[in-house]
């Protein structure tokens, strides 16, 4: 990898765990995710209107389906996130959510489509796995039941990242849905769908006078994240930019230490390095 892909790779990842402690740190739990839902919502909607009525494809039916799929999968994602940061730690959390995404995507191509990964992706299984069980190593039954809860989330939300990440690439591909309406719509939806439970009595205004910088700090940096990848993906295969941007998860364990105090940092540290060593087998699997 030359060295401008690997700078756009370490400053997504950096990005990424960024937005990820600035999730952490913003009491609300749902009220927060229907914020910066919102926020895209609102700056992605011109865009898709724009899309739909200048654009050289008619609407379908379809897109509105695949959107209302999509957005309900990142409802659940932003939601059980967010309950887990509540519960947990970030340097147990982050690191299980992001290592059990791929980890349940080779268990759901081996037992549902047959597929058959090789030793690579089964090498990292195991050592996604490994790495987790070193996350949640022993401790008080206080702290052991914390660590639990925050492993427990942390695998919820790398189940919904698996779904939402398959269903987009279907939707996308197969269904040929235009992205910019696809990711616009299902925001639009996400922010729809959180409205009802958002809106009731005031806490969502005071999170939102509270809390507004955090909340456009997490929809800058996310996308900010996201393009860096892309950017980083016409510079260097995508079997190296893959695996390279885990490097968010050490620097989401470094970050609950260094700058939240949780404890254990050693033994977090090491099972995200080994996390991120399974990722890297799956991706070259």
């Amino acid at each position: 990898m030359n060295g401008s892909a690997l700078a756009l790779v370490l400053t997504a990842s950096v990005a990424h765990a960024a937005w990820n402690l600035v999730a952490k740190r913003v009491p609300g739990g749902a009220r927060f995710v229907y914020l910066y839902y919102t926020v895209s919502a609102v700056a992605l909607l011109p865009v898709v209107v724009a899309v739909v009525l200048f654009g050289e494809r008619r609407p379908e039916w379809s897109w509105l389906v695949a959107a209302a799929v999509t957005a309900v999968c990142h409802v659940l994602y932003g939601v059980v996130l967010q309950r887990g940061y509540a519960v947990g730690d970030l340097s147990v959390v982050y690191p299980v959510a992001r290592g059990s995404g791929p980890l349940l995507s080779v268990l759901v191509a081996v037992l549902l489509l047959g597929e058959r990964p090789g030793w690579p992706g089964l090498v990292g299984a195991f050592l996604v796995v490994a790495g987790v069980f070193v996350i949640s190593g022993r401790g008080t039954s206080a702290d052991r039941r914390r660590r639990l809860a925050g492993v427990g989330y942390g695998l919820l939300t790398g189940a919904a990242i698996a779904a939402y990440t398959l269903w987009d690439a279907y939707a996308v591909t197969t269904l040929a849905v235009p992205p910019v309406v696809y990711f616009g719509t299902g925001a639009l939806l996400q922010s729809v769908v959180l409205a009802p439970y958002a809106l009731r009595g005031d806490r969502t205004r005071t999170l939102w006078r509270e809390h507004r910088r955090e909340v456009l700090l997490v929809r800058l940096l996310s996308p900010v994240a996201y393009l860096l990848v892309l950017f980083a993906m016409r510079l260097a295969p995508v079997s190296l930019v893959a695996p390279a941007r885990e490097l968010s998860i050490v620097f989401g364990s470094l970050a609950g230490w260094l700058l939240l105090g949780e404890r254990h940092p050693g033994r977090r540290l090491t099972g995200s390095v080994i996390v991120l060593f399974g990722i890297t087998a799956i991706a070259f699997a």
